[in-house]
């Protein structure tokens, strides 16, 4: 920190010291609750304040100073002893010329354009609120003034001004989200901190803070009470600052998924996941350009391999997947047939000229006696009832939500045994494998994002991604690609040369 910023003794996480030390325009710190991210930057603000800085405190909504952080600023200037600081209800002023003032964003942000212009900082707190609208703006907003601008290219040395957003996940459709976070997802779960020329982002919880600090702080119990009792997404929102994943009605929860990440690398069920069969790979193309594509491979009882491009065509798409397919191996390549990928049969027929691989375009949306094995008796077996087992046709409305069930039911079961201890058929099971999934963050949040939808019929059904989308869920296409991997060809295993098995 700055020489002002050690004379007052200032203590923090060391997580956050690159925050506090390295020079960057844009600095995000996110994390869960009992994280004191609010209370470090608050400490970093009025340090710097001291040494006659002006900086702006601000939230998307905020209609009174009571909404503010001015109150946490004030205590920890009292805290810390901080001398020179004046409160006049409405700013904090120091007496080396230093100024904090406050403003709601939403309802002021073309105004603030002058206001924010030739500030040294300004920090958003509870930035999942943001909007693009704000967003957008307010970037543009805070640089140098005039004055600072010349002084600049006259050689001179400035600060720049800097952004800073102290927040929590929230919605990962949210603007800072979609902006900044994501390209920082990958790093932040494998060491919690992400940097480039423009970004700089932390993440911290309660689990980085020294243990007393927590434990006096008296949030101990609540923790411990919202574990007992809360949905583990509710948990790992509030606590672990995680994406609220979970949607109202999905069909697979966060904690199965947990549970299922590396399965098969826990050492006393390295050998029930030992992978039989064949290796299929599956390929979900994008509707638009725009558009995701999403990958995936499984063998036996392991997803062993999770991708997504998010650029290029819908057949670059499917270069690239028939491309990873047969170079991973695979002795089946199934890609989704309904919408724009009807069109890719010539090209999958073309990719796999001459190599020994079958392929089938998967059809989502056939239903009744048209589905796969569609005369085949579905063993429910969260039923004791032996009159509740009925045909595949007249369980599911489609093999989209036969196979997404599939899928589903075999996480759950990986979480009864890995969690419950309880004993699983490994053939019903399913195990992540962490080292082939580019962005396991990602992948966790559409698995747990595709919602159940009620059928007039009785019948199980999972919302289509046009439905999805007007609730504002992205198209799920990982998702879909895991999914197609639990495809059971058996109408075709007569006549295939590969050993099709009961483990498809």
């Amino acid at each position: 920190m700055s020489q002002a910023a050690q004379q007052i003794n200032v203590e923090y996480v060391d997580k956050l010291h690159p925050i506090f030390t390295i020079p960057k325009r844009i600095k995000i710190v996110v994390g869960g609750r009992g994280s004191t991210k609010s209370t470090g930057i608050a400490d970093y603000v009025a340090a710097n304040v001291s040494m006659g800085q002006l900086w702006c405190c601000a939230r998307e909504h905020q209609n009174s100073i009571e909404e503010s952080v001015h109150r946490t600023i004030l205590s920890e200037i009292d805290r810390l002893e901080m001398p020179g600081f004046n409160d006049t209800k409405t700013s904090i002023l120091h007496d080396s010329g230093g100024r904090i003032f406050y403003r709601g964003l939403v309802r002021n942000i073309t105004s603030l354009k002058s206001t924010l212009s030739g500030i040294d900082g300004l920090w958003i707190e509870e930035g999942e609120d943001l909007s693009d609208n704000t967003l957008r703006v307010l970037t543009a907003s805070v640089r140098l003034d005039a004055t600072g601008t010349q002084k600049a290219m006259a050689g001179e040395a400035v600060k720049m001004p800097e952004i800073i957003i102290t927040m929590n996940r929230g919605s990962r459709m949210g603007a800072v989200a979609q902006k900044w976070l994501q390209r920082a997802e990958p790093d932040l779960e494998r060491c919690g901190y992400y940097e480039d020329d423009l970004l700089m982002v932390v993440e911290v919880n309660y689990t980085d803070m020294p243990e007393d600090w927590f434990l006096y702080s008296g949030l101990e119990q609540e923790r411990l009470d919202d574990y007992e009792k809360n949905p583990r997404a509710l948990y790992d929102h509030k606590w672990h600052g995680k994406y609220l994943d979970a949607v109202d009605n999905a069909i697979i929860k966060p904690e199965w998924v947990d549970a299922a990440i590396d399965a098969h690398k826990i050492d006393h069920l390295k050998a029930v996941f030992e992978p039989t069969g064949a290796v299929i790979a599956s390929h979900d193309p994008s509707d638009t350009g725009d558009d995701a594509k999403g990958y995936a491979e499984r063998h036996g009882s392991i997803i062993r391999t999770v991708k997504e491009k998010t650029k290029g065509e819908i057949d670059e798409g499917c270069d690239w997947a028939t491309g990873l397919s047969i170079r991973n191996g695979a002795d089946l390549f199934v890609w989704d047939g309904d919408g724009m990928g009807a069109g890719l049969k010539s090209q999958v027929k073309t990719a796999f000229n001459g190599i020994k691989i079958d392929t089938q375009m998967f059809k989502g949306s056939l239903s009744g006696s048209a589905m796969d094995n569609a005369e085949e008796i579905y063993l429910d077996e969260s039923s004791d009832d032996d009159s509740e087992k009925v045909k595949y046709k007249d369980t599911f409305l489609n093999n989209r939500s036969r196979y997404a069930t599939e899928l589903a039911n075999r996480l759950y079961n990986t979480y009864r045994c890995v969690v419950k201890g309880k004993y699983v058929d490994p053939d019903k099971m399913i195990s992540i494998d962490s080292e082939g999934v580019e962005n396991l963050v990602k992948l966790r949040t559409e698995l747990c994002s595709v919602p159940a939808k009620d059928n007039p019929r009785g019948l199980i059904q999972i919302m289509n991604k046009k439905e999805m989308k007007s609730l504002g869920i992205d198209s799920p296409n990982m998702f879909d690609a895991c999914m197609m991997t639990m495809i059971k060809p058996a109408s075709r295993a007569a006549s295939n040369p590969l050993n099709f098995t009961s483990e498809f």
